[in-house]
């Protein structure tokens, strides 16, 4: 069975940008190793001969034709961003070191 190490969890956390505090990290390290138990749990089934499905039911997938349109009016379209430059949305930077312009 895989087994999450503090080491594991703390790199998830660190690829999520998240912040946990000691007693979170603890708490998600046991959850992170039900979840891989009960996959493990699973795994261990018989699935010979069923068919994989994207859904219990089966369900028709409505199409349409697929046609161009014209594009939204950039001047619309941000009409009710909090910021913006000319037809550009103005955003908060969330990668650092990457350089601005």
């Amino acid at each position: 069975m895989a087994h999450i190490t503090r080491d594991g969890v703390e790199r998830v956390v660190a690829l999520a940008r998240l912040s946990l505090s000691e007693p979170e990290l603890g708490r998600m390290a046991d959850e992170l190793e039900a979840i891989l138990s009960y996959v493990e749990t699973l795994s261990r089934l018989d699935t010979e001969g069923v068919p994989p499905t994207s859904h219990v039911l089966p369900l028709a997938t409505p199409l349409r034709e697929d046609r161009a349109l014209p594009p939204l009016d950039p001047d619309l379209a941000v009409a009710n961003a909090p910021e913006h430059e000319g037809s550009a949305f103005v955003v908060p930077k969330v990668i650092e070191g990457e350089e601005e312009g």
